[in-house]
């Protein structure tokens, strides 16, 4: 596998001290974590996760909150790379790396944890071949200092800790995210720079999916997208249904995958629209509102990608 390349930073898991084995799902090792061991918490008392769509939606269903509550409340965003796609982290407590979840007891939140905190202290490695798009799963052990779970005498192999740790759902639902953050990387250059409007939809399409059903209920959605009434109705609906909808209106504006029909008419209602919104704009204040998330289109200054 000479040609392969691991990529840790595209991992869900934030970077660690990895053991530098490679290891697959056979691979034993010893770990037990529980509330009556000498380290209880300390891992969720220096954090750096990076959070996945589906981490965030788990979450926000949880604490009974919207996605854009729940973003401002417990998340902060970072850009993978200048001027790139952002991603999302989880906010620490004021003045420390704690994180907000923790107590006492343990996760308060723990049947909705992150993928990354179900991981550990295994590292999800991100493997993919130079002629590839796509992720290969690998996995490594993490050690730190703090972490006394290794020392517990109870083998079991990575497989099976995943499937323990509910891992399972968590990286189907995780794995389309995922590739587009390797598509986004490995394309670099050669798809040219997103323009603002197409990073602004990046982020709600992933992560503040709520906003993202305003926008999907809109007028200019509406009259732009040929969207049969029981896929409508899914979207309004259901959250999975509406991020994996999300999933395909970014490949289709950030790298031209044509998946998502438009009305004949959209382009002339999308330029009459820009028209009349300039018009306003004159004559009012600036105020927020979904145009913020409009999509780019032909006739726009900011146009989507094309394809590789």
């Amino acid at each position: 596998m000479a040609d392969d390349t691991i990529h840790v930073k595209d991992s869900p898991i934030p970077a660690s001290p990895v053991l530098p084995a490679q290891l697959d799902e056979t691979h034993v090792f010893n770990f037990r974590c529980y509330k009556g061991i000498d380290c209880f918490n300390a891992c969720c008392r220096s954090i750096d996760i990076m959070l996945t769509p589906y981490d965030i939606l788990r979450l926000k269903q949880r604490l009974g909150m919207t996605s854009t509550e729940f973003l401002k409340e417990y998340t902060v965003p970072f850009e993978f790379a200048n001027n790139s796609i952002a991603g999302v982290k989880l906010m620490t407590k004021d003045g420390t790396m704690e994180c907000k979840f923790v107590t006492d007891e343990g996760c308060s939140v723990y049947e909705d944890r992150p993928t990354a905190c179900r991981y550990y202290p295994i590292g999800l490695l991100s493997l993919r071949r130079a002629d590839e798009n796509f992720d290969r799963a690998s996995y490594a052990l993490v050690r730190e200092d703090h972490c006394h779970g290794h020392r517990e005498e109870r083998p079991i192999s990575i497989a099976d800790y995943r499937k323990e740790q509910g891992l399972e759902e968590y990286d189907e639902q995780g794995r389309s995210w995922r590739q587009l953050i390797l598509k986004m990387k490995s394309a670099g250059p050669t798809i040219g720079a997103p323009s603002k409007a197409s990073l602004r939809f990046f982020f709600m399409a992933c992560y503040d999916i709520d906003r993202f059903r305003e926008f999907v209920r809109s007028g200019g959605f509406q009259e732009t997208y040929d969207v049969d009434a029981a896929t409508l109705h899914a979207l309004y609906t259901d959250d999975l249904a509406l991020l994996r909808f999300g999933d395909r209106m970014i490949r289709q504006i950030m790298f031209g995958e044509e998946s998502i029909a438009r009305k004949p008419d959209a382009l002339e209602k999308h330029l009459s629209r820009r028209g009349q919104r300039q018009t306003l704009a004159a004559d009012e204040p600036e105020r927020p509102s979904m145009a913020a998330y409009e999509l780019p289109q032909d006739g726009d200054e900011e146009k989507p990608q094309n394809k590789e």
